[in-house]
């Protein structure tokens, strides 16, 4: 009795974080660039000397959504968008690089070229840092122009260009901090194929239509598997009962 109670708890406990998984795809619907996760669960025989007595459930996360999310002109200079393959490099908060499809780029107050959520946006030599300047654009091949603070139109110079990498999928993993990375920590060399487009942001490949229908299919076998607990509960309490009348 105390297997199938074993099973029923297991497979409850894997749900949840099945759950969590399938929440934050939810949660990140309208991040830009953001990559949705997989999960699946699957059974794992506990070994140990002998034959293996127990199965539990274990939740995984298989893979990464690498299928691109639908462009949004937004007509801001400083959006991009990778069009087709490719990635934009990044650093992350632990100091290694990092690729990211989230284009929505701004300076800081102390002139740094960064995303969204602040994570500096990597050149040619490192993090780019920007003048102060009139004027800022971004070529379709990554290359920043700006026109210095009181120059004249003309005065277009070329500041540094974006580092786009475009890896083997099957190279790259996705960490807790939801960025990308090249299996084994070694940096990606930089490409001249992949392309921009300016103005536009790429949006998250998230489906929430699907990621509800899960949501609703873990909550019944979230349910399925307490209705398991409660049944070997009753059959325990029937059990002892049997135990006392003989």
């Amino acid at each position: 009795m105390d297997r199938s109670l074993y099973i029923a708890m297991s497979g409850a406990k894997q749900i949840l974080q099945a759950q969590a998984s399938n929440a934050n795809n939810l949660a990140n619907a309208n991040t830009p660039g953001f990559r949705a996760d997989f999960e699946q669960l699957r059974s794992m025989p506990v070994f140990g000397n002998g034959y293996p007595t127990r199965v539990y459930a274990m939740a995984e996360r298989p893979g990464v959504d690498l299928s691109a999310g639908s462009l949004q002109t937004t007509g801001r200079d400083l959006d991009i968008a990778v069009n087709g393959e490719g990635w934009i490099a990044v650093q992350a908060k632990d100091g290694s690089e990092a690729y990211t499809r989230a284009g929505d780029l701004h300076i800081t107050a102390e002139g740094q070229l960064v995303t969204g959520n602040g994570l500096p946006v990597l050149g040619d030599a490192g993090p780019i840092a920007v003048p102060p300047a009139q004027k800022i654009e971004i070529g379709t091949d990554g290359t920043i122009s700006i026109i210095p603070q009181g120059a004249n139109a003309t005065a277009l110079a070329v500041l540094d260009r974006i580092k786009l990498v475009n890896p083997d999928k099957s190279q790259l993993e996705k960490g807790t901090d939801g960025l990308m990375r090249v299996k084994g920590g070694v940096p990606a060399e930089a490409t001249n194929e992949v392309q921009l487009e300016t103005g536009s942001l790429e949006g998250s490949n998230v489906s929430t239509v699907e990621e509800m229908v899960q949501m609703i299919e873990l909550a019944r076998d979230f349910e399925y598997q307490i209705k398991m607990m409660k049944t070997v509960e009753d059959n325990g309490n029937a059990s002892a009962e049997l135990m006392r009348i003989g």
